[in-house]
């Protein structure tokens, strides 16, 4: 063999083990396999201040190795601009599909509109866009969320007293969705109990400084709706530097209701400290937006109506379909509350229980 042929061959080889090696990297690799059987999807983690959201960044690629996807991602850290530039880089490492959860679910509307052009599908999760077109929402009926806990707090209550609602972000479907329904709720089924809904914007400290202002003002509050854990441990330290830590058979006894299942969350059922939580599928959550995602690309459809997963998709509005995850109430001791089940707070079944 010739010197040239032999340097030849070396090149070919040395090209050869390069793409095997890149092949092995997992969430660094640039495309999908040759048959299309591990496509490249995108998948922007919204932020990972928040044990909600930490706990889906943990399950993302455990399911995308088990529906043979191949990983990019990003995190937008609860910042619009971030994730549309997010969403241009994705477009520019050719991906074939793209997972996401804009917090800011107007402002979303271009991004989605590009990705559109390009013939990208999009699955979004846990929240919905206000405009724009994507393949399928993954969440759970956020209104459900209100009303669940506006059920519980007005029971507890007897259908007396006052309580504070510590929203999350209104320019999100999620706080505006558990916002309305707890307020309607209230109004309808328990007139006599005033509500002081608190914006927060999701911030913990906001959820705090806002908390601690409504108790120097109202100190005879006992009911606190946190809609989502971000507002946990500003709300215990609360209550417990005013010495409201107490029994439910205390009559000082603030109930306190949350929203999203983390294990931190039951632990501090079982002990008292808070009263119930809606647990959010963070587990499903990536599950399925990673299995639609992938159906997209495949070129699957679906349709309203009951999934195979113990859900309902739903019909949004004209092309705009929403597989409505559960997300049960879990409680102290399982018991229906106003007529609803519950789960109790240790049951296996509960992802916050297995995380």
């Amino acid at each position: 063999m010739t010197r040239r042929a032999l340097l030849s061959a070396g090149l070919t080889l040395m090209l050869a083990a390069s793409v095997v090696s890149a092949a092995g990297c997992g969430d660094r690799t640039t495309g999908g396999g040759s048959d299309g059987s591990r496509p490249l999807v995108g998948v922007d983690y919204p932020r990972s201040d928040t044990d909600f959201w930490n706990s889906y960044i943990r399950y993302v690629p455990q399911f995308g190795a088990e529906l043979k996807v191949e990983l990019k991602t990003t995190n937008s850290q609860n910042d619009i601009a971030n994730l549309i530039s997010n969403a241009q880089t994705f477009m520019s490492q050719g991906v074939r599909g793209v997972v996401m959860a804009p917090q800011d679910t107007a402002a979303i509307a271009p991004t989605l509109s590009q990705l559109e052009s390009k013939k990208i599908p999009v699955v979004t999760i846990d929240t919905r866009p206000d405009t724009g077109k994507v393949f399928m929402v993954v969440r759970a009926d956020n209104r459900a969320y209100g009303t669940r806990a506006c059920q519980f707090l007005g029971t507890k209550l007897g259908g007396k007293g006052k309580v504070v609602m510590l929203q999350g972000g209104l320019d999100s479907i999620n706080g505006r969705d558990r916002t309305e329904a707890f307020g309607e709720c209230m109004r309808k089924d328990f007139p006599g109990i005033t509500v002081f809904g608190e914006a927060t914007d999701w911030k913990a400290d906001v959820a705090a400084t806002k908390l601690q202002t409504r108790f120097a003002s109202d100190p005879d509050v006992r009911g606190v709706y946190m809609q989502s854990s971000f507002a946990l441990s500003g709300t215990l330290q609360i209550l417990k530097q005013r010495g409201l830590q107490v029994p439910p058979t205390d009559p000082k006894h603030v109930f306190v209701v949350s929203n999203d299942g983390i294990p931190e969350e039951l632990t501090n059922i079982g002990k008292g400290l808070i009263d119930a939580t809606v647990s959010q599928p963070a587990d499903l959550y990536a599950k399925y937006g990673l299995e639609y995602v992938r159906a997209a690309i495949e070129g699957k459809t679906f349709q309203p109506g009951p999934t195979d997963h113990d859900s309902t998709i739903i019909q949004v509005r004209d092309g705009l379909l929403e597989d409505q995850l559960p997300a049960p109430l879990v409680t102290l001791d399982g018991a229906p509350v106003g007529g609803q089940p519950t789960l109790k707070f240790d049951d296996r079944s509960l992802w916050g229980n297995q995380a």
